[in-house]
């Protein structure tokens, strides 16, 4: 497990936090279809906080996405590194989701984040925010719709309908179960918006949720365990 402390540097203020997002956001590459779902490799990344102690725990959990077997896992825990501030959580967990990803044993491939791409107040969530920082193909798969409307998808798995600011289509609501609510799938980076979809459906075999997510998050809760046992903990 690698233990990680805030960058030199980091924003401490909403303001800063923002100003960031505005300089980064240009960098989001929209324009790629990305990898073909169902093959190579393909990473969840989930977090997990123990707050009174100001502790956050990533993990990241390569799967071939075949077998959905898992390839590689790594975790990092650390301070959390900003405030709680509706639309600025990527602040509160890049540096260990960085850390957990560079401790991997291979590449990751795509990477899927608990969480939000282009479906964002600022379009800018973390799987965008992690995607132009690392250069990889990311997509944000939620379990809920954030501050966006949908109209109900059909029942069947793959239904989908569109996820709206307005007009404008920020992701996609998307069965991944016969009769069970959707998630909420939209862009990171260098991922098409379809192609996005198709991978969130060859990920969810037999649950709601990306199976990339249900591991990162069940090792994330573990690490955090592991830590919280430790007289003290690695963070001071």
């Amino acid at each position: 497990m690698t233990t990680v402390r805030t960058p030199a540097g980091w924003p401490a203020t909403e303001e800063q936090a923002r100003a960031v997002q505005d300089d980064l956001r240009g960098g989001v590459v929209l324009d790629e279809t990305g990898p073909l779902p169902g093959s190579g490799r393909v990473t969840g990344v989930d977090v997990a906080y123990d707050d009174e102690r100001g502790v956050v725990a990533a993990a990241a959990v390569v799967l071939d996405a075949v077998t959905l077997d898992v390839v590689a896992e790594a975790t990092a825990v650390g301070e959390v590194s900003f405030p709680y501030v509706p639309g600025l959580l990527a602040f509160r967990e890049i540096p260990t989701v960085l850390a957990a990803l560079d401790a991997l044993s291979c590449a990751p491939g795509l990477v899927v984040c608990d969480g939000y791409g282009l479906a964002h107040p600022r379009r800018f969530g973390l799987a965008s925010h992690l995607g132009v920082l690392t250069g990889l193909p990311t997509i944000g798969v939620a379990k809920n719709p954030f501050t966006f409307t949908y109209d109900d998808p059909g029942p069947a798995r793959g239904s989908a309908s569109p996820l709206l600011a307005g007009t404008e289509e920020v992701g996609r609501a998307l069965r991944t179960r016969d009769g069970v609510k959707p998630v909420f799938v939209s862009v990171g980076h260098r991922v098409s918006l379809d192609n996005a979809c198709a991978h969130t459906l060859a990920l969810t075999p037999g649950y709601r949720v990306p199976e990339t997510t249900r591991r990162a998050d069940s090792l994330c809760r573990r690490a955090l365990a592991e830590v919280t046992l430790q007289e003290g903990g690695p963070i001071v």
